[in-house]
């Protein structure tokens, strides 16, 4: 966001210390599989929390459980304090917006709106004025009288959300909020959606396999993987710094260089890869022991592709351009290495209009800071 720090973020920060949605040790099981495997983690009121994993890792069936759909086998939910297993599903405080967004299709889009607020039997010019502002926060108010099938996809996804905030939840539950849409309408998207949530006073828990959409959007999020939270964090704390192999490479792309390492000091640590031919240098310490069995993890970004040789003893190899996929701000390179080793660089596409600038087939060296990898040890 543009902002220098925005509520969302600040909220992050505090998300440790204040749970407002807080889940203890939570197991749930079908039968002989289990789809939670003893989750625990803490979202601060006003936060934007998402929850990423391919699917089948139990990120949905925890928002579930949020939502009162799904009891847990095992463990405690609360929010604000309130255990939810002590209230019955319709009246807890927690909505949900569905990926379908499951709109009624005989119905205006205020009435659709309006439909939980009936349910609850508010009186009747309560139900308009809150129907007014919930459309006038998504920007639909001028839209109320058509029919979900007379609006656009983005619309529609509007609606739906104006419905969810209507009954003024204390906690929001978006399920895919993203996945009906296009790319150029859901980037869009994306920030006009943390804006809105940034107006009202919800909390918010998302579930999403897309990676870009849960960076764009979350303040902090949990990475989630055969139902246990593998890495919990803002952004960019897991992806600069992911704690093991599979958040390295579920969040963006990487290059994993396996190797062993032959010195470990506080400030830095040597490791010797069959993939280089020379020691790989990283400027942090892990405190492991000699011969030790580690991956250094270096974003494609990160890594220099040129002509001559870096005059430096680390981090570089000899290679050839085995590959170029030019993807408009940058290119992308893959340089087999003398090994069969295939690394992945990042070329800013204006670079390449340099008379040196590397090109397919091309011998070139590869190279990296050792501010720039990360060594995970499991």
């Amino acid at each position: 966001m543009s902002k220098a720090m925005s509520r969302l973020e600040q909220d992050a920060i505090r998300g440790a210390k204040t749970g407002f949605i807080e889940v203890i040790d939570v197991v749930k099981k079908f039968g002989d599989a289990t789809a939670v495997n003893h989750v625990s983690l803490s979202v601060a009121k006003n936060e934007l929390f998402a929850l990423l994993g391919s699917s089948g890792c139990g990120k949905s069936t925890l928002l579930r459980i949020l939502a009162g759909f799904e009891t847990a086998t095992s463990g405690r939910v609360l929010i604000d304090g309130d255990d939810l297993a002590k209230i019955p599903p319709y009246k807890r405080p927690v909505n949900m917006m569905f990926q379908s967004y499951a709109l009624f299709p005989h119905m205006s889009v205020e009435s659709n709106v309006a439909f939980g607020l009936k349910q609850e039997g508010v009186p009747k010019n309560e139900i308009q004025e809150r129907v007014d502002n919930a459309l006038e926060l998504v920007q639909m108010r001028k839209f109320a009288k058509r029919k979900p099938h007379q609006l656009s996809g983005g619309q529609q996804q509007r609606v739906a959300l104006a419905r969810s905030l209507v009954k003024r939840p204390k906690l929001l539950l978006l399920d895919e909020p993203m996945s009906a849409l296009d790319k150029k309408i859901r980037q869009a998207t994306q920030m006009e959606l943390v804006n809105i949530i940034e107006q009202v006073d919800v909390t918010c828990v998302m579930v999403t396999h897309d990676q870009e959409e849960a960076m764009t959007m979350a303040s902090r999020l949990a990475v989630m993987n055969e139902g246990k939270i593998i890495q919990i964090g803002t952004p960019h704390e897991v992806y600069e710094y992911p704690n093991c192999r599979f958040s390295a490479e579920f969040i963006g792309s990487t290059n994993l260089f396996k190797g062993r390492v032959v010195e470990d000091e506080r400030d830095h640590v040597y490791v010797e890869t069959d993939d280089m031919p020379n020691r790989l240098y990283i400027n942090h310490g892990i405190t492991g022991p000699q011969g030790m069995e580690v991956s250094v993890s270096v974003r494609p970004e990160r890594i220099q592709v040129a002509r001559s040789k870096p005059d430096t003893p680390y981090n570089w190899a000899q290679g050839v351009v085995s590959n170029l996929a030019y993807m408009g701000s940058y290119t992308l390179f893959h340089v087999t290495l003398a090994n069969g080793k295939v690394v992945m660089a990042n070329m800013p596409s204006l670079a390449l209009l340099r008379d040196d600038a590397p090109s397919y087939g091309d011998e070139v060296f590869v190279s990296w800071a050792e501010s720039s990898s990360v060594v995970l040890t499991k």
